[in-house]
């Protein structure tokens, strides 16, 4: 056994580990650091199979900020997971068929290399070793697959637009700027003159 495919079971292992413990774990806080642990390890993947721009993206956009926003949000919110989980066995029917339906189409795409391995060839991007890796997926995603790579960033641009919207509730007895009040002010509304009599005064 060579030392790189040593530490790719390595990787892998802790890995699959810290994706199991991600799901099973019942404190919120443990599965936001195993799903830290479970990106730094496929980022050491990533750099064993020579993308080091995707190891780097995994570890300072998904780690540095996306996972630990969550995990202060979790720890500030002091949110009650148990209540969420009680109506969970609901949904596990509805959640059987949808995991089915996506192992069968793992499959289909795993084993499709083995059936039609012509096909799979013709799919496959030529390795051009004169160019490093960063400049590879550029023009990969901004030439062959522009369109796909603009719907994804509108549907994640959407997904975010609406998380604002159904978690933003607008509490009463807050003062909030009104910018419409604010343009239309006049000397008349902007300034109130009140007359003091002598000795009443501050």
């Amino acid at each position: 056994m060579t030392l790189p495919v040593f530490f790719f079971y390595i990787f892998s292992g802790i890995a699959i580990a810290s994706a199991v413990m991600v799901i099973s774990s019942r404190n919120p806080v443990h599965s936001v650091l195993f799903l830290i642990l479970a990106f730094i390890n496929a980022a050491g993947i990533f750099m064993l199979a020579g993308a080091e721009f995707l190891a780097m993206i995994l570890i300072i956009v998904y780690v540095g900020a996306v996972m630990v926003l969550f995990l202060f949000v979790v720890m500030m919110l002091d949110v009650d997971f148990a209540d969420f989980k009680r109506g969970a066995l609901q949904y596990m029917p509805v959640g059987v068929i949808v995991g089915v339906i996506l192992l069968i189409e793992l499959l289909m795409v795993a084993g499709s290399t083995f059936v039609s391995p012509e096909l799979a060839a013709g799919s496959a991007m030529p390795i051009n070793n004169a160019v490093s890796n960063t400049q590879a997926l550029g023009e990969v995603l901004y030439t062959r697959y522009v369109f796909l790579f603009q719907g994804a960033g509108l549907i994640l641009l959407v997904a975010m637009i609406g998380a604002i919207v159904l978690t933003l509730h607008h509490r009463k007895g807050v003062k909030r700027q009104d910018i419409g009040e604010q343009v239309a002010r006049n000397p008349k509304t902007a300034i109130k003159v009140v007359k003091v009599k002598s000795g009443e005064g501050l």
